[in-house]
């Protein structure tokens, strides 16, 4: 019974080590859990995300997802310069702690889409070819990714937000 117990915990709180970044080179560290890696959403094709546990309360916290339009903007551009833990400001030339992150009551996800956009990749130049269906068919299997390496946010709320061309993303992506 004991085996069974741990074998339910250890499935419950299923972060991925591989995925966790406990810091950036030249930076403060992050003051939660941050993970980076990629979610497969095809045979040739994965998207990358960064994820950023809420400083108050992760368990319970709502799940944000956002998104950069552009389209073609990365979504790092917001974890760097917008909204995420640590943030280098125009003009500056070094990484520093942001004072107003999102993370702090909220965890944060940050995908970049779609395949091609900042660090996600496709194997071939018909996987680089896309539209807006193809772009929220993408975000949603990536998403279902996501929640295979992350099962204990299935029953936190979820919102899904972005900018400029995101406005495409986001509604998409909820229908």
């Amino acid at each position: 019974m004991k085996f069974v117990a741990a074998l339910i915990i250890g499935c419950a709180f299923a972060a991925p080590s591989a995925d966790l970044m406990p810091n950036l080179p030249d930076a403060p560290p992050f003051t939660t859990n941050t993970y980076s890696g990629y979610l497969t959403v095809s045979a040739t094709k994965s998207l990358h995300y960064v994820f950023a546990e809420s400083e108050v309360d992760p368990a319970n916290s709502p799940v944000v997802i956002w998104f950069n339009g552009g389209p073609g903007c990365s979504s790092m551009l917001a974890f760097m310069q917008e909204n995420g833990p640590l943030c280098i400001d125009d003009g500056e030339d070094y990484i520093k702690t942001n004072p107003y992150p999102w993370n702090q009551r909220l965890n944060m996800l940050w995908i970049e889409s779609p395949a091609g956009v900042g660090y996600s990749h496709a194997g071939t130049a018909q996987d680089l070819q896309t539209n807006d269906m193809l772009q929220s068919e993408d975000a949603l299997a990536a998403l279902k990714q996501w929640y295979v390496k992350y099962p204990e946010y299935l029953a936190n709320e979820l919102f899904v937000s972005g900018e400029s061309y995101a406005g495409i993303y986001v509604p998409y992506l909820t229908w």
